[in-house]
C-alpha cells in the first residue's frame, strides 16, 4: 500500500511514562473483523514515534484484513505493577515508505518477515485503574 495519510490531529503529547510503558511490556491488540466481531492478539515489540504507536507486522494475517473493515483498534497495556492504560485509536497499514522503513531498521526486526508496519494515531488514552 502506498504510503498515504488521512489520520486524525496530533491531539496528544505522549507522557514518558506511557511511551515506556508501551515499548516495554507486550500490548493487547483488538481490531474489528468482518462480521462486527473483535478479535485481540498480543504484541510483543511496539514502537512510539512522533506520538504515534508503531506495530511492525510480521504474522498478523487476520489483523490486517481486519484493519481493512475499520481502521478503529483498541491498545490495552500493563506493566508488572499493575500500571496501564487504554488507547484508542485509527489505524493505517503501510508496505513500503518511511514507518516501512524504521520498522526494517529495528534489531528486533533482524531475523522476521517484516511485511509492513501499522501506524496508529492516537484518538484517547486512559489509565487503568
Amino acid at each position: 500500500m502506498k504510503e498515504k495519510r488521512y489520520l486524525l490531529w496530533k491531539k496528544f503529547k505522549m507522557e514518558e511514562e506511557i511511551k515506556k510503558i508501551i515499548e516495554e511490556n507486550p500490548v493487547a491488540l483488538a481490531t474489528i473483523d468482518n462480521e462486527g466481531k473483535p478479535y485481540v492478539i498480543a504484541v510483543a515489540s511496539v514502537k512510539v514515534k512522533d506520538n504515534e504507536i508503531i506495530i511492525t507486522n510480521n504474522y498478523m494475517k487476520k489483523t490486517i484484513e481486519n484493519l481493512k473493515n475499520s481502521p478503529n483498534v483498541s491498545l490495552v497495556v500493563w506493566n508488572k505493577d499493575l500500571e496501564g492504560y487504554k488507547i484508542q485509536g485509527i489505524a493505517e497499514y503501510f508496505s513500503e515508505g518511511e514507518f516501512f522503513d524504521f520498522v526494517k531498521s529495528l534489531e528486533e526486526n533482524k531475523n522476521e518477515p517484516c511485511k509492513g508496519v501499522i501506524v496508529i494515531e492516537i484518538n484517547e488514552i486512559k489509565k487503568c485503574v
